[in-house]
């Protein structure tokens, strides 16, 4: 699995070791898809998402995204697999997502 060119994995602040800017990236802007196989239960970088049909799917997560860390304000959220930018994140600015969807 190929990391996205947008990020690099580095020690974490928030925990253990985190996703981080390479350049800037600005507000709603692709990062990078969480690639992986498919999960059939919950466990160590799975990432759950539920479709507006009901469908639930989830991943085991291989590339470099898995290392995503919570954050109560996050600057990325998922639209499906796929990442995207929630506001302007700096350069070294660690990737964060929060862990309910919202």
């Amino acid at each position: 699995m190929r990391t996205p060119d947008r990020v690099y994995v580095a020690p974490s602040p928030i925990h253990g070791r985190g996703l981080f800017a390479r350049a800037r990236i600005p507000r709603g802007s692709y990062i990078g898809t969480y690639e992986g196989p498919t999960a059939q239960r919950n466990g160590k970088y799975v990432l759950w998402v539920t479709y507006e049909d009901g469908r639930i799917e989830g991943r085991r997560g291989m590339n470099a995204l898995r290392y995503l860390n919570h954050a109560d304000q996050a600057n990325a959220y998922f639209d499906g697999f796929d990442l995207y930018a929630r506001r302007s994140i700096a350069v070294d600015e660690e990737i964060t997502i929060h862990y309910d969807g919202a």
